[in-house]
């Protein structure tokens, strides 16, 4: 069937590259636990061969960033099963210095890399919608967006650009082999991203720097474990010390076009409604 399957493909990603991949008239099949085409978990490897049948392609990601050693070997026994299955292009969503020993998601790029097939990888920076989909909306509605970033730039990478470089990676050769590292055209401060989504939906909303103690303690009330706070806040605080603020120019290289501004992410989502009062407040991280 030479079907396409997308892994997450409810998540931020995932449901864009799904989208698109339809559009262009290719068969896709979303995996995810609920609400995608077939029931999928990355815990529960009697799911995986039903999700493979037919697969010649397929879009990979890790949704929990509670990386154990066992989880961090999901990903790599799921690409040995599919190059098996007779899966023959991988695409892998990683992160920043995932090639690095010690990385949760070092693990799956090396098995990606080794798969004998072709394959992408693509390591985006913050997402622009964690604003509007994930961890920070709760904070835009509420107007305080407290994070332990003080006056720390980042390039924010609009979820539509990395899901329009998947689906070329998926879908054309000439990605394979390649790493990108996708950012957005410039670096802003978090205070920045605050004043320009109060100006385009006329909310008052300011970012406040918490310390990082006090911000893991309040993602743990919030029921977020010990671990994945720890590690979001350190990814968080490491913004506020200077690291992360670097531009790539790989969305430029994979699409032949400049990356979208965060500005265009704002004005988008504000007039589709993004940031009105029935906007579902999502708890996940960077997510897919």
């Amino acid at each position: 069937m030479n079907s396409i399957l997308v892994l997450g493909g409810t998540g931020k990603t995932g449901s864009r590259i799904a989208r698109r991949l339809k559009a262009a008239g290719r068969p896709v099949r979303t995996a995810s636990r609920t609400g995608g085409d077939i029931p999928f978990d990355l815990d529960n490897p009697t799911s995986w061969a039903p999700a493979l049948d037919g697969v010649t392609a397929a879009y990979l990601v890790e949704p929990n960033l509670q990386m154990s050693a066992d989880r961090q070997a999901r990903i790599p026994r799921f690409v040995t099963e599919a190059v098996a299955a007779g899966v023959r292009r991988l695409v892998l969503l990683s992160a920043p210095r995932a090639g690095e020993d010690g990385h949760p998601l070092h693990a799956a790029e090396q098995a990606v890399r080794g798969s004998g097939v072709d394959w992408t990888i693509l390591r985006p920076n913050w997402f622009s919608q964690n604003f509007s989909e994930g961890p920070w909306l709760p904070g835009v509605l509420s107007g305080t967006l407290a994070l332990p970033t003080g006056d720390g730039r980042t390039p924010f990478i609009d979820a539509e650009d990395i899901a329009e470089v998947a689906t070329s990676a998926l879908t054309e050769d000439r990605h394979n082999t390649r790493i990108y590292e996708l950012t957005g055209p410039r670096a802003i401060s978090f205070g920045e991203a605050a004043k320009l989504i109060a100006k385009a939906t006329g909310r008052t909303i300011r970012h406040v720097d918490i310390a990082p103690d006090a911000f893991v303690e309040r993602q743990i009330t919030a029921g977020v474990s010990p671990d994945v706070a720890r590690l979001f806040t350190e990814l968080l605080t490491a913004i506020g010390n200077g690291s992360g603020a670097a531009l790539s120019d790989d969305v430029e290289r994979a699409l032949d076009r400049r990356p979208r501004t965060f500005e265009n992410f704002v004005t988008e989502t504000a007039t589709a409604g993004g940031w009105s009062e029935s906007s579902p407040a999502s708890a996940g991280g960077a997510g897919s």
